[in-house]
């Protein structure tokens, strides 16, 4: 990662909570026939390699950067790893700095710029298929691969991870590439969250893109030693296998098999999936690395906005200890997987 003396790299357009409009999605044959505009719609490939370029900005220098760290030892049993928890505000003075109409995808600003409360996480984890921790193959095949379907599996809270429309799987022939990536996939998913009584139920539409990231040349100075790294870490930082997940929300009112965000779903099944959702937003980039150290380091930030009546103050009092909670339901979740406890 930078060191804490670069300064900040310019804010990006699509790593925001102002959800993406379904004008602004690439094609998609099931998309509304009053939105295929193809002149208008940024190109498959274009849009990949921006979108996860610039959350690998986010990762590699924003955060670094920007982001102060306010807790470097929280613990999430069962991972034995402690835990960096980080944040950053940004205010609307800052976000309406940002070139919404500028190249390579170009965007609608929002009508009112609202501040975004970012919260972050970073931790370091053995290299095994063991007890509080997990493999490299364990973090691909659960943070990467199925990625919405595995969040439902291992985090109590969510209860549906409605897929809506799959550019892999729905668009054959459609170029799903980006520079610097590999095994790139894209999907438009509606994930459901239970709040405590007697607040309603969360839907939140968020287009969810995975790669493989490719390691850079071993001889290549990217492995920059950051405050509280150690020399070893450092060294071995970056040389590796990769995995990023790319969570960023969008609009999908209008939008048939949204049945959450359409309140399809009301009355049509028992309990908790059978209740009219309030439409919330969040943003997300979380990326996992190998190290030649034999480490693995994991880092995820996010900003959400639960929607309803609920003030942002009190949202924002239960967002970190949710991002720290995380780290131990994924690895627990991976070692009853294994058949461990």
């Amino acid at each position: 990662m930078a060191p804490p003396s670069t300064p900040p790299p310019p804010l990006g357009n699509l790593i925001r909570l102002h959800p993406l409009s379904l004008t602004e999605l690439p094609f998609h044959p099931s998309l509304p026939t009053d939105s295929q505009k193809p002149a208008s719609r940024p190109l498959l490939p274009t849009f990949l390699t921006a979108l996860l370029s610039e959350a690998t900005l986010f990762i590699d220098h924003t955060l670094p950067t920007t982001f102060h760290p306010t807790s470097t030892s929280k613990r999430s049993p069962p991972a034995l790893s402690p835990i960096t928890l980080l944040q950053h505000n940004y205010p609307p003075t800052t976000l309406s700095t940002i070139p919404w109409a500028t190249p390579p995808i170009t965007r609608s600003p929002p009508p009112a710029p609202r501040s975004e409360a970012w919260f972050a996480r970073r931790s370091r984890h053995a290299d095994a298929a063991s007890t509080g921790t997990a493999a490299w193959a364990e973090f691909d095949a659960g943070l990467r691969a199925h990625h919405s379907a595995h969040e439902r599996a291992y985090t109590p809270d969510v209860f549906a991870a409605q897929r809506v429309l799959d550019w892999d799987a729905d668009s054959a022939g459609l170029d799903l590439r980006a520079e610097g990536f590999e095994m790139v996939d894209m999907a438009l998913y509606e994930m459901g969250h239970k709040l405590p009584f007697p607040l309603r139920p969360r839907v939140f539409a968020v287009l969810v893109v995975t790669a493989k990231t490719v390691a850079p040349n071993p001889n290549s100075s990217t492995a920059a030693v950051r405050a509280g790294d150690t020399a070893a870490e450092a060294e071995g930082e970056g040389e590796g296998e990769g995995l990023i997940v790319v969570q960023v929300p969008v609009d999908a009112r209008g939008l048939a098999g949204a049945r959450y965000t359409s309140g399809g779903n009301v009355g049509t099944e028992e309990g908790v999936e059978g209740k009219r959702c309030v439409r919330g937003r969040y943003v997300s980039v979380e990326r996992a690395r190998r190290d030649v150290a034999g480490q693995i380091e994991w880092v995820m930030g996010t900003a959400s906005d639960a929607g309803g009546w609920l003030p942002m103050w009190v949202q924002r009092l239960g967002v970190p200890g949710a991002v720290i909670k995380d780290v131990g339901l994924f690895v627990g979740w991976v070692g009853g997987r294994r058949g461990g406890s």
